[in-house]
């Protein structure tokens, strides 16, 4: 399959806004662009979260843990997680996944750039029609409740999240995660401000919903009752966004339990089951919490599977 990059040194450096860049680019990186296809991409980078680093193992055996992350010269401490978004253009249908963390929590304060980013890219908010939610975890939905925010979105935008997260999120359920009290309670607030912020904006959907031409977004669960992943299809090209279905530690160790997931074992199916469809129809992945610009294919290795980041394309 063939994934054409969008360059950057075309006029319009993202290919998705007609405006031009109206803040001074940044020295690093921070938008990869590229088409599925007839459709446009552009990951975003809403910058980095460092949680404790056995929160992305918690049933690990802490020197096997330790060990994976020696080998990757990584911190015991702190597990550097990206945060990454993703606006599509299909049709003439603007569409953000996630929103970033927003300013949910100062104690990330490395994180949160959504909004500047997008106006870097040349990215009007006015501009989106549509919104996907992946689920409603804080580092979700929070840059659509930062200040102001909900006033520069068109009238008539649309939200699309599953029936089942909202659901969840009236009276959820911590009991099987391995949140810190403090983070639990955050998750908690979050999600009820944006629902009573955003409940008429949503278009609420059972299984999977075709968003726009080649965009559908179908539920996985596992990590939230209501999870989800985007597939991008056109011109035989494919490319999944899989939210927090797939972190970086689950193509060596797809059984450890991360701390946000509400339904462990769940998530371990989930993730298999979309790392093997990844690998058979060697689409391309894009994931939350994957290492910036997080766009590669899954290719088996015996039992487990591994990550092949693409070739960057200047």
């Amino acid at each position: 399959m063939n994934l054409t990059p969008l360059r950057e040194s075309n006029k319009n450096p993202s290919n998705i806004s007609q405006q031009g860049r109206t803040v001074p680019d940044e020295l690093v990186p921070s938008r990869y662009a590229l088409r599925v296809g007839e459709i446009e991409v552009l990951v975003i980078s809403d910058g980095v979260l460092t949680p404790p680093a056995e929160s992305m193992a918690t049933n690990a055996d802490p020197v096997v843990r330790a060990a994976w992350l020696d080998d990757r010269f990584l911190s015991r401490d702190a597990f550097d997680w990206a945060l990454n978004e993703v606006v599509v253009r299909s049709g003439e249908q603007t569409i953000l996944i996630d929103s970033g963390i927003g300013m949910e929590y100062p104690d990330f304060p490395r994180a949160g750039q959504l909004g500047l980013r997008l106006k870097n890219a040349g990215i009007d908010l006015g501009a989106v029609t549509d919104v996907v939610l992946t689920h409603m975890h804080f580092d979700h939905v929070g840059g659509l409740l930062v200040e102001g925010v909900k006033e520069q979105l068109r009238p008539g935008l649309r939200i699309h999240v599953a029936a089942a997260e909202v659901k969840f999120w009236g009276a959820p359920d911590f009991s099987r995660t391995a949140m810190p009290p403090v983070l639990a309670d955050l998750a908690r607030s979050a999600a009820k401000r944006f629902l009573n912020e955003y409940r008429n904006e949503l278009r609420l959907f059972d299984e999977d919903a075709e968003v726009a031409p080649g965009v559908v977004v179908s539920r996985t669960g596992g990590h939230t009752p209501g999870h989800s992943v985007v597939r991008l299809e056109s011109n035989g090209d494919r490319l999944m966004f899989a939210g927090d279905a797939i972190f970086p530690v689950a193509f060596d160790h797809p059984e450890w339990h991360n701390g946000f997931e509400h339904d462990p074992e769940e998530a371990i199916r989930v993730r298999l089951r979309l790392m093997r469809e990844l690998s058979e129809t060697r689409s391309w992945l894009v994931a939350t919490h994957m290492p910036f610009p997080s766009i590669g294919r899954v290719a088996v290795a015996g039992d487990l599977y591994r990550w092949v980041p693409t070739w960057w394309d200047y």
